[in-house]
């Protein structure tokens, strides 16, 4: 229930042009993320996506796979839910595991 006040709070901000909210996207990240990437985002039914394991892709690729999931696989598209700068702060809270 939590995660989804959270994902409504984020997707507040994104529709209404707001700056990224850093507290609200990475509880998102450790526990939406989580769900499928584990919760300490070492891997599960989805790769890992700590630092070390992701550090080959550049934030623009990563953010583009947050908002657009990934075809044929359990990633889905944040799009609908997010912007595009809270997907890039994630993408680059994602590759250096600090707030941007």
């Amino acid at each position: 229930m939590r995660s989804l006040l959270v994902l409504l709070l984020v997707a507040g901000a994104a529709h209404a042009g707001g700056a990224p909210d850093p507290e609200a996207l990475e509880h998102l990240v450790k526990q939406d993320c989580g769900s499928c990437h584990g919760l300490t985002l070492k891997g599960g039914l989805g790769p890992d996506i700590r630092p070390e394991a992701i550090s080959h892709f550049d934030a623009e690729t990563l953010s583009e796979v947050v908002l657009d999931g990934i075809p044929g696989t359990a990633m889905p598209p944040w799009r609908p839910l997010m912007s595009e700068a809270e997907a890039a702060w994630i993408a680059e809270y994602l590759l250096t595991g600090e707030h941007p």
